[in-house]
């Protein structure tokens, strides 16, 4: 059977609700999700929720709430948000679920039962919001080094993961595959620091401290499982290891784990270690992105500077944030949100270009030929420039995606949205119309047909929007039902009626609470 294409976003902790990194991860999981379908391949694309923890239980006590109480009613914020932004998941998986606790208290014990899980004392400093201890060379006056809030110094029983024991094997695997840890920059930090030395990484919690709230240790009730090491087996639990051996076949390994840079040493470290451990084939890829800062600070609640991403959905249109997140900045570099560079992006290439090449012409079909598409003639003119832009796009966006450079693919779209434009100034119609009918109906069927190959390929960046131009195109059915590799030019049928409808970029209004669309 076929290789299910598989991509994964982190499980988000539900220590706070959705906001623009979150979604930022999620969408281009949605985007290469969507494109792989368009490449008639099945897909699993999981995301969910992680929801154990001593944050967890000291949030729900302040909330006066029980620690299941609180995540049920976080969870339903995820699934909402994603449901706003059109998120098509396959799968939402929480590690209260209990597939998933089935699967780590099963390989918890048999990592024990097989030496690499042993008991110990942890001795040094750990970061509650963070859910990590650090070295006393890593910290400077108690502070934590990533989130640099207060540290608590502990010492405590404790099971270690023997994580030490598979340096040089993680070693030898991520330098004989330079894809595996990405970008670049970020393969070069994760080798450094496993030649560094790997330690081994404390892998339980005593029950009396964090509440009890978490995954019980199969073998000793008085441990519950580092927060960690549950979340990270989620890409496994979901597709069914050790239960449905059949579709973990089918599904795993993962060819695209996304996450942020935040995260990495946990992805690209100790959940390749576990896996070389637990015997199981490592995922294709680790993609880490950069961050979206405000003005170049980081956002957080404190400084109230955090984007939502269903206002500013509600601003400019669900995918027209999704296009801006993907366009504006290369993927795995820092980007800085602001609502002047997403009115400037919605405003040029979405209303003016796209939107407004969709108008001109279904206009023009209207005033010339009724709303009807002309069929397209043996042997009419077409274009040099727009032949060969569609010609060379299927690679382009092919090898674009597959590097996660959505902003080049987006890029390689919006070049032949430019040149259709250019055509319609150098060809003039509204010329034609008085002197060559005939070249008239060739010119405006060339803009539909390219119209027609720019919704398929949007389709996975912007899911409302192509349909919407599949529908005023005249066309049946969706743009995301084709597959990718079967469509090319001189496809579009002739005698299709149009159906003209409401411009797909509204105007902008700019009030004293911003921009919104009219």
């Amino acid at each position: 059977m076929n290789k299910v294409f598989y991509i994964t976003t982190p499980i988000y902790y539900v220590n706070d609700t959705p906001h623009i990194g979150h979604s930022y991860t999620t969408i281009a999981c949605d985007v290469l999700s969507r494109y792989q379908r368009l490449n008639g391949r099945e897909t699993y694309f999981l995301t969910g929720t992680d929801e154990h923890g001593q944050k967890v239980s000291q949030a729900a006590k302040a909330a006066g709430k029980e620690p299941q109480q609180l995540v049920d009613e976080v969870v339903e914020k995820y699934k909402a948000m994603w449901k706003a932004l059109n998120i098509g998941n396959d799968d939402f998986i929480r590690t209260t679920d209990p597939r998933h606790e089935k699967v780590v208290q099963k390989l918890f014990a048999d990592l024990h039962a097989k030496g690499d899980i042993y008991p110990g004392q942890y001795e040094g400093w750990y970061c509650v919001p963070c859910e990590t201890f650090y070295l006393e060379t890593q910290i400077e006056k108690g502070l934590c080094p990533d989130c640099g809030r207060p540290l608590e110094k502990l010492k405590e029983n404790t099971y270690f993961f023997r994580m030490s024991k598979y340096q040089d094997q993680l070693l030898a695997y991520i330098e004989s595959h330079p894809d595996f840890v990405q970008p670049l920059g970020r393969y070069h930090e994760i080798v450094n620091f496993v030649k560094s030395g790997l330690r081994d990484l404390s892998v339980s919690r005593p029950r009396s401290r964090i509440g009890g709230w978490g995954i019980a240790c199969p073998f000793d009730q008085e441990q519950v499982i580092y927060v960690w090491f549950d979340a990270l087996l989620n890409y496994i639990s979901a597709p069914g290891y050790g239960i449905e051996p059949e579709r973990f076949g089918r599904v795993w390994p993962a060819d695209v784990q996304v996450i942020g840079k935040d995260i990495l040493k946990f992805h690209a470290i100790i959940w390749p270690a576990l896996l070389l451990a637990a015997g199981i084939e490592l995922p294709k890829k680790i993609f880490a992105h950069g961050w979206w800062t405000i003005a170049g600070e980081k956002m957080s609640k404190s400084r109230g500077n955090v984007v939502d991403p269903l206002k500013i959905s509600a601003q400019f249109g669900v995918d027209s944030y999704r296009y801006f997140l993907l366009r504006e900045v290369p993927f795995g570099q820092d980007g800085d949100f602001s609502e002047t560079a997403l009115s400037a992006r919605y405003q040029a290439d979405l209303a003016n270009n796209l939107g407004n090449l969709l108008n001109r012409t279904l206009t023009m079909l209207e005033k010339y030929f009724a709303g009807i598409v002309p069929d397209p003639a043996p042997g009419r003119k077409t274009d040099e420039t727009l032949t060969r832009l569609a010609q060379a796009l299927p690679a382009r966006i092919e090898q674009h995606l597959s590097e996660l450079a959505f902003s080049l693919a987006l890029e390689r779209i919006w070049e032949i949205i430019d040149a259709a434009n250019r055509y319609i100034e150098n060809k003039a119609p509204w010329k034609l119309a008085k002197t060559d009918k005939e070249e008239l109906a060739a010119v405006l069927y060339n803009l539909v047909d390219i119209l027609r190959l720019v919704a398929v390929y949007l389709s996975p960046f912007m899911p409302k929007i192509s349909q919407l131009m599949w529908e005023q195109l005249g066309l049946p059915g969706t743009p995301a039902e084709l597959e990718i590799t079967k469509t090319s030019l001189n496809q579009f049928p002739g005698k299709t009626r149009i159906l003209k409808g409401q411009p797909l970029f509204p105007k902008l209004e700019i009030n004293e609470e911003g921009a919104r669309c009219s």
